[in-house]
């Protein structure tokens, strides 16, 4: 019997001994650091970073043990004590703060109802007063971080729609008056352009084109023709700045023709009695034309995809306007060479070629040669 007992004893041991046996405690991965050295590694980071801007002057940074990473919210009707610093973030205050806010490569944002008794200081980003009281200063300063890898330039941001509407009514306002001027004092010149484009459109683009291309190395051989005397070389600097702008200008006055000519296209001549008048509205016209093109994608310059595709067709058109223009102008020299000039003059020589003249009493009369069968 006692055996028998014993032997269920065992038994029963031996079924309770597995559910005993407690689960192993994983232990941490030597490779993956916690939360704690992560903190304290950035913290270390920062504190270095802290120091090396304070040696550059930047002396209103608090203590590294006084920022807190990512953004940060002060809550509207709650009131704290400063400095309150974030890194890395941006700091929103809603409520009263009692001291500094300072943000590091993020934005300070005073919102409606907010009060800030101390200064207002971002490092890399902006100042932000949207309804707010900042008793203090408020400046933002900006920074290149050259010492993190990997962290580019800044990108200029995009102009906004109204910005570029602005800089179309600029160049408008801008060529207007250069085309005024020109009507002025250089009207012959500018038409000589216009008489050019109307006797060979696609001559003068070729021409224009071959133009463009020969450009920089007209540039150079006039460089190279100047590098060669001592004299010559003072004046390299003063001959590219010519070159550049007399460059310039032909393109400019090709490019007055070309409007010139389509809106003399478009245009009527009611209401106008002088030729200058005329003129004048047709380039003014042709100038809304080729400038309406860049007008419109600026006003979709809120959608990427549309004004991108406005700005290619506006830059196409306005290439080959100013091409075709600066042909034209190559082909006239600037105007000052007409089509067809000289006709008139050698007509009347020709006319007058029997008779003889005489030194005493100017032109004698003389027998004129008939013609046989007349």
């Amino acid at each position: 019997m006692r055996a028998l007992l014993a032997f269920a004893a065992l038994a029963l041991g031996s079924f309770r001994a597995p559910a005993q046996v407690r689960p192993a405690t994983p232990t941490p991965s030597p490779a993956s650091p916690s939360k704690t050295e992560v903190k304290q590694d950035s913290t270390t980071a920062l504190a270095r970073e802290i120091t090396q801007r304070r040696d550059s002057g930047e002396k209103y940074l608090p203590d590294a043990d006084v920022f807190t990473f990512g953004d940060r919210t002060i809550a509207a009707g709650t009131r704290v004590d400063g400095p309150i610093a974030v890194a890395r973030g941006n700091l929103d205050v809603f409520g009263t703060v009692e001291g500094d806010v300072v943000a590091l490569d993020g934005d300070v944002r005073v919102h409606k109802g907010a009060r800030v008794t101390g200064d207002a200081w971002s490092a890399g980003g902006s100042v932000i007063i949207a309804g707010g009281i900042v008793e203090g200063r408020k400046r933002a300063v900006p920074f290149e971080r050259p010492a993190l890898p990997g962290l580019g330039g800044q990108k200029s941001e995009p102009l906004s729609t109204w910005q570029s509407v602005k800089l179309v009514c600029a160049w408008f306002a801008i060529l207007a008056l250069i085309g005024i001027g020109v009507m002025v004092f250089a009207e012959g010149n500018l038409e000589g352009v216009v008489i050019a484009l109307e006797r060979g459109f696609a001559r003068s683009f070729w021409l224009g084109v071959a133009g463009q291309v020969m450009m920089l190395p007209a540039l150079l051989v006039l460089v190279v023709g100047l590098a060669i005397t001592l004299l010559g070389v003072l004046l390299i600097p003063f001959a590219i700045v010519a070159y550049v702008i007399a460059a310039a200008g032909l393109v400019t006055l090709g490019f007055l023709a070309v409007a010139r000519l389509t809106g003399g296209a478009l245009a009527s001549d009611r209401g106008t009695t002088s030729a200058r008048g005329v003129h004048l509205r047709a380039l003014v016209i042709g100038l809304v034309v080729y400038l309406g093109v860049w007008l419109l994608a600026a006003l979709f310059a809120w959608n990427p995809m549309v004004g991108a595709i406005l700005r290619a067709v506006a830059i196409a058109i306005t290439w080959v306007a100013a091409t075709v223009g600066l042909g034209a102008t190559l082909a006239s020299r600037a105007g000052t060479q007409r089509p067809g000039s000289g006709s008139s003059i050698k007509t009347t020589t020709d006319e007058f070629a029997w008779q003889t003249p005489t030194p005493v009493t100017g032109v004698a009369a003389a027998t004129r040669k008939a013609r046989v069968g007349g």
